[in-house]
Formats: structure tokens, sequence, C-alpha cells
């Protein structure tokens, strides 16, 4: 798997942006990715030094919509989530720093 196959998109709310600071950063990653293929993909595709990866697997919500045809249910795609945590001596990620 290639690193930019490995990370999907970041993940940017509020718990996600109180997180900057301390260099945590929140990353919608491949449902297939273990933390060692998270961790070199960051790595490689950042340039900064990972110290520890956590993995949250994310259920999809349930949506309802009324329509004139009646009532439709859906549900949103299952993803996973990793948060990242830098090493204190690595540089910052310089596009969640143009945010805050």
């Amino acid at each position: 798997m290639k690193a930019h196959d490995v990370i999907v998109k970041p993940i940017l709310t509020e718990k996600s942006y109180s997180g900057i600071q301390n260099k945590v950063y929140t990353f919608r990653v491949a449902p297939g990715a273990n933390k060692v293929q998270i961790r070199k993909a960051v790595e490689e595709i950042f340039n900064v030094q990972v110290e520890k990866v956590n993995t949250v697997k994310v259920k999809g919500k349930e949506k309802s919509q009324n329509t004139r045809q009646g009532r439709t249910v859906g549900k949103t795609s299952d993803y996973t989530k990793a948060i990242v945590t830098l090493k204190a001596d690595s540089k910052p990620i310089a596009f969640f720093e143009s945010l805050s």
C-alpha cells in the first residue's frame, strides 16, 4: 500500500484543532491500514517523526429523509480514524499550522 493510499484526508473538527498545538493530528485512513503503515505514511508524506499512533473504527450514522414517495433510510459509511502524535523535537505539519 502506498503512502498516499493509506492517508485518505485530514479530519478538521473542533476537537482536532485543539490538538494541533500539542502536535496531535487526526486523519481518515484506509480501512485496512495498520498502525505501522500509518506511521510510515505520515513520516513519508509530511517528513516528520511520529511518536505514537492511535486508531479508532468509527461506525456510520443512520440518516433518514422524508420524500414525496415516503421515508427513505440510509447509512453513512464506516471509516477508520488515526490520531497521530509527533515527537517533541519534530517539526509541525505545515498544512495544519496554517489553519490555527
